[in-house]
């Protein structure tokens, strides 16, 4: 693991391969290690460059005043990609992360050469249905924790509303355990994590939508048609939403398609971020 101070606090991120830089952006309540079959397959032509973001299941607490709401969380990526002086990114994201990329995307395109969304929140669908309690839970004082301690046990962890629905093949070999523990053990993660929860809301998702019909960058949504939280009308309509963007859809796979279709996935981002960083009708 590495570390890079930025304004809000220090990020931790995973780094290998040499090349154009990929990005990649996990989900809530999950870190780096979604990526960990991905990257090995794409690190022979390509930087790959995987942070540990504050959603949940980081190791080092962000500053008390760091701004955590979804502005906040894209400002943070923005200024990661800063720090690393990263330029001409594909950046790639799943479940809450794709949220971040497409603020991050609408409103700091600088760094972004190309965007890649596997099944992620969009539109109205921040979050999904399924896991509001969790926001419902974070606004009352120790709610969260307590909902959070039964997933110490393996078994929880399997209930479709923790991670049961989102990895469909191989669930055992997924660190589901390391997720939850930073929460469980860091009272300035579970600040974190709750100031987050307080923050989602679907009218940053929309907001992102408007501009992301501006959006002059190669755009490929690699979306998973098994899943129950991120169907596939979601991928249909961010697909028609950014100008160009291509939709491949992905089979047997739940929600997390770095776990359930690694090899698919690796496929569909190695062609992907050869592609020129200006769409093809401007090329």
């Amino acid at each position: 693991m590495k570390e890079v101070k930025i304004s809000q606090g220090a990020i931790r991120y995973r780094e290998s391969g040499e090349g154009p830089p990929i990005v990649f952006l996990h989900g809530l309540l999950v870190d780096g290690r979604l990526w960990r079959k991905v990257t090995p397959l794409l690190e022979d032509r390509y930087r790959c460059v995987v942070p540990d973001l504050p959603l949940g299941s980081h190791t080092l607490a962000m500053d008390p005043e760091a701004d955590l709401s979804p502005p906040g969380m894209a400002r943070i990526v923005a200024d990661f990609l800063e720090a690393l002086a990263l330029q001409d990114v594909t950046l790639v994201a799943n479940d809450t992360g794709g949220a971040i990329a497409q603020i991050t995307a609408a409103n700091h395109p600088e760094r972004i050469g190309r965007l890649v969304l596997t099944n992620c929140d969009a539109f109205e669908n921040f979050l999904p249905p399924a896991f509001r309690p969790l926001q419902w839970a974070a606004r009352v004082p120790g709610m969260l924790t307590g909902v959070m301690q039964g997933m110490r046990l393996a078994p929880m962890r399997r209930l479709p509303l923790a991670f049961g629905w989102l990895i469909k093949r191989d669930f055992a070999a997924a660190p589901t355990r390391e997720w939850v523990t930073p929460f469980l053990a860091d009272r300035g993660i579970r600040r974190d994590t709750v100031k987050l929860l307080k923050g989602i809301d679907p009218k940053y998702t929309f907001e992102a939508a408007d501009k992301l019909r501006e959006f002059d960058k190669p755009a490929l949504l690699a979306w998973a048609v098994e899943d129950r939280f991120f169907k596939p009308s979601y991928g249909e309509r961010l697909a028609q939403t950014i100008p160009g963007a291509r939709l491949e859809r992905i089979e047997d796979s739940y929600t997390f398609v770095p776990e359930d279709q690694p090899e698919r996935l690796a496929e569909l981002i190695g062609s992907f971020a050869r592609e020129p960083a200006r769409t093809g009708a401007q090329s």
